[in-house]
């Protein structure tokens, strides 16, 4: 790919970017996407207190290794104190940027105030990104969406309001709030912050094609595209060549896939996941619900290699 994105002074390969989702953005699967293509990839969401406060599990969270570098950590809070602390934190460690949740809309996150919820509050969210930014000489990108429902799109104004406060780069998720991950992506939105900004403006929203990606980023002018839902099971996503349509290279991708889970997680206490994960690469290919029931009703991680072996 001839375009490349620039964030501060982060030079990335490519402009196509891992999106952070809960639950499916670990080490492992990171370090899959960046192998097939991903200029860039964002971990899971990490609360600021939980780094603050050593909790073991959000420790767990923030582990990377060289191979998967340039990495971005995606820190989630609404208290600005400790935001900053946590920024503080994220700057010792191997990572290349820091970046504020100001997007998820999942209850959990917003009825605490964080997420896209801090999208009704422009004083507090900027407050919260002047104090990273001074607690870290990391680029600070913000992850944001069109607004909070229909009659208050305000992308293109926080947008603004980030970039003046130290803000290195947007992404937004072309949805509202009350959308949540379903409707249409207002990708005008999106035109809009990227004309209302000098920073770099990355694209989110129902992007299902390295080939969709281009098109959206000349549609747009934004500088680069981040892909969540669409690359699970679909790490081809970030590479022209797209998806495979023969078993035999979409069973490579997943034994691959496998091979990092085996290395960087504890097999034993995520099988649920890893079916889920590993059930997704054969979607819409000949006897591809047969393989998913056979990996659904594996009783061991091994069971789930030794089935992708013999097929």
């Amino acid at each position: 790919m001839e375009k490349q994105l620039q964030i501060k002074s982060l030079h990335l390969e490519s402009p196509l970017i891992l999106a952070p989702l809960a639950g499916y953005t670990d080490l492992a699967f990171r370090l899959l996407c960046r192998q097939f293509g991903a200029g860039l990839c964002y971990t899971e969401m990490i609360s600021c207190h939980g780094l603050v406060y050593q909790k073991e599990k959000t420790q767990l969270l923030t582990r990377t290794v060289p191979e998967e570098r340039p990495v971005a950590l995606q820190l989630f809070g609404a208290d600005p104190i400790i935001m900053g602390e946590a920024a503080a934190l994220v700057s010792d460690m191997p990572v290349d940027i820091i970046d504020i949740n100001m997007g998820c809309p999942v209850r959990k996150v917003t009825k605490k105030g964080a997420g896209a919820a801090l999208m009704k509050d422009a004083y507090l969210a900027a407050t919260i990104i002047s104090e990273v930014c001074n607690n870290t000489n990391l680029p600070v990108t913000v992850k944001i969406r069109t607004g909070w429902n229909h009659d208050s799109i305000v992308a293109p104004d926080f947008a603004k309001m980030a970039e003046d406060n130290g803000a290195s780069a947007i992404a937004v998720h072309g949805r509202t709030w009350s959308q949540g991950f379903v409707g249409q992506v207002d990708w005008q939105t999106i035109a809009r912050v990227k004309n209302n900004v000098a920073i770099p403006v990355i694209g989110n929203g129902d992007v299902n094609t390295y080939q969709e990606a281009l098109q959206f980023m000349d549609n747009t002018g934004c500088d680069g595209i981040m892909i969540g839902r669409a690359a699970l099971g679909n790490p081809w996503v970030f590479s022209p060549e797209g998806i495979p349509t023969s078993l035999a290279k979409r069973m490579a991708g997943l034994k691959r896939h496998l091979e990092l889970i085996q290395e960087f997680s504890n097999t034993d206490k995520i099988l649920p996941k890893i079916k889920n994960q590993a059930g997704r690469y054969f979607k819409g290919i000949a006897g591809g619900s047969t393989i998913r029931m056979q990996i659904y009703q594996a009783g061991s991680f091994d069971e789930i290699q030794k089935l992708t072996q013999s097929l």
